[in-house]
């Protein structure tokens, strides 16, 4: 099946959703949200590895915490 200009990628998607888990644990372990997105934005890289890697948000975290 050919994707249609525009029409976003489930596998993004669902990165994109994950990491706002992750954000999510980040706030809650006691960064603030800026502090938390920009981690994930500087660390892409690293955090979609973990993504492709099967690590919770939860999981990917506590490695973040680490």
């Amino acid at each position: 099946m050919k994707k249609t200009k525009g029409a976003p990628d489930p596998d993004e998607i669902a990165l994109i959703e994950w990491c706002i888990e992750v954000e999510g644990h980040l706030v809650a372990a006691g960064a603030s949200l800026r502090e938390a997105q920009d981690h994930i934005e500087e660390q892409a890289e690293w955090f979609t590895d973990m993504f492709y890697n099967g690590l919770t948000p939860e999981e990917a975290a506590k490695e973040a915490l680490n």
